[in-house]
């Protein structure tokens, strides 16, 4: 195949859908014939994935790696800004910590150029490898203020040579006035690299924006390559913790009810996205009490700071909601923080999370956790309790666990260790992200409510299915014969 330019999403804001465009075209990419992968040089998230070589990037690429047939690599996502508070921030630089810096930290000292230099690199790493490279951009390319320490946006595009797409939400309003700021805020050099407009979230008739097109294409100078439909029945995993916002808070009638109790530092809340889409649940996320007592089922997330947020449920009251749950017998599953939090108590001598040295955890599971500095990431093949059915998911997580009383393991490691504990049918915690997405594991929870066998789709195999319906929603509305012209120019 003929070598294309590196193609670049960038957005007019945050939540404008950057990488779900990046994800449909990795996958158009793939599908005629190109070798595409995915790049962001700096994200901030707390959903992180583990690399096969256990390194740690944001879960966005490694998505966008899935809808091009890849293996993620840390090369993908080289910076990655893990929030641990209000103002700090974990620094993942190529996969491992560096530090915690706070943002005034982060964007007023150099070592910004560093972390430039080393995203270049990982930049040509890939391109000698894939072809074409689909960047994305993080939150708007014009604030003014972060221009000078932007690793992301512009530079990166310019450094690159990328052709670059605006996105723009129209759902939000001013659509108009963000796309004309957005690039005439940026200097001359960099507004050149703006090849097209691409206007997303489009509800009602498309005939009415011809008119809103020719306006745009004429104030700004740039054509407007695509405008995308408002979408719904097309099931993509998210990154953006905004998207929690638009999550079901409440339990339903005549269905089993799954509720995630939201930790204020919740992390992966991608763990539960294969509860949604099995018609007999309703997967809702909440912290109210009488909500949460309607559920069948409790899940406890993974959380970036796990001390705070087992504060958070002492002050309130939602503790000793789940202590009493736990009492009555309810089920309730804890996932890596959420795991930690069920034990007896979390001990942080070294001040990792905060001033405390240690806290008292439900108490639920028999275990103590001491925080570390070092880190675990990594890919596990494992089998579900005695179930010989092969099972995937990854661990991302600070912390070593001891056991009060002999370990009961919830999953035997391929590599020969054994993973969290197993106090009955109705209680267990794991490290093991991505639990949920084994068939195995789903039944063994939901059968006991349904009373019959369920019968669930290869999870990987209907993930495909998803990226090709997101491919072919978006090539309908977008000028690919356009972008393929700039990207052989």
């Amino acid at each position: 195949m003929k070598r294309l330019k590196p193609i670049m999403f960038v957005g007019t804001g945050s939540d404008v859908g950057k990488s779900i465009i990046n994800t449909a075209v990795c996958r158009i990419l793939l599908q005629d014939g190109y070798s595409p992968a995915p790049y962001k040089a700096q994200n901030m998230s707390l959903n992180s994935y583990a690399t096969p070589d256990g390194l740690e990037i944001g879960r966005a690429q490694a998505v966008q790696a899935e809808a091009c047939g890849l293996e993620c690599e840390v090369e993908m996502n080289p910076v990655l800004l893990k929030p641990t508070g209000d103002k700090d921030s974990q620094v993942v630089l190529l996969g491992k910590p560096i530090g915690n810096r706070s943002a005034k930290e982060y964007f007023t000292q150099d070592n910004n150029r560093y972390l430039f230099k080393e995203a270049l690199e990982a930049f040509k790493t890939l391109e000698s490898k894939y072809n074409p490279i689909v960047l994305e951009g993080a939150g708007s390319i014009s604030e003014l203020n972060l221009r000078e320490r932007d690793i992301v946006n512009m530079p990166m595009a310019k450094a690159v040579g990328a052709c670059t797409y605006l996105i723009a939400d129209i759902d939000r309003g001013g659509v108009f006035a963000s796309v004309y700021g957005s690039i005439k805020l940026l200097p001359e050099e960099e507004r050149k690299l703006i090849k097209g407009i691409v206007i997303n979230k489009f509800r009602g008739d498309m005939d009415l924006f011809t008119e809103g097109r020719k306006i745009l294409e004429k104030i700004t100078g740039v054509p407007v390559v695509a405008v995308i439909p408002y979408f719904r029945g097309i099931t993509i995993e998210e990154e953006d913790s905004v998207s929690l916002l638009k999550m079901n808070k409440t339990a339903a009638e005549n269905k089993v009810n799954v509720g995630v109790v939201p930790l204020r530092h919740m992390s992966n809340f991608t763990d539960f996205n294969r509860f949604a889409e099995i018609n007999e649940v309703n997967l809702y996320f909440t912290d109210n009490i009488q909500e949460l007592n309607k559920a069948d089922i409790l899940l406890l997330p993974g959380s970036k700071n796990t001390i705070s947020d087992m504060k958070y449920l002492n002050e309130t009251g939602l503790s000793e909601h789940l202590k009493n749950w736990h009492v009555k017998g309810k089920c309730i599953y804890g996932i890596c923080g959420g795991y930690q939090i069920m034990g007896h108590k979390i001990l942080d001598p070294m001040h990792i999370e905060g001033k405390e040295d240690e806290i008292q955890g439900l108490g639920i599971l028999p275990l103590e956790t001491t925080i570390t500095k070092e880190k675990n990431s990594t890919q596990s093949l494992f089998q579900f309790r005695d179930n010989p059915e092969s099972c995937e998911g990854y661990e991302i997580h600070m912390g070593e666990t001891t056991f009060l009383q002999q370990q009961q393991p919830v999953a035997k490691l391929n590599n020969g260790f054994e993973d969290g504990f197993f106090k009955n049918e109705r209680v267990w915690g794991t490290y093991i992200h991505g639990i949920f997405d084994n068939p195995v594991v789903l039944k063994s929870i939901l059968e006991p409510f349904l009373g019959k066998e369920l019968k669930i789709t290869n999870y990987r195999d209907f993930k495909n299915q998803e990226y090709d319906k997101l491919a072919s929603f978006v090539r309908d509305n977008i000028d690919m014969e356009k972008i393929y012209k700039d990207l052989q120019s």
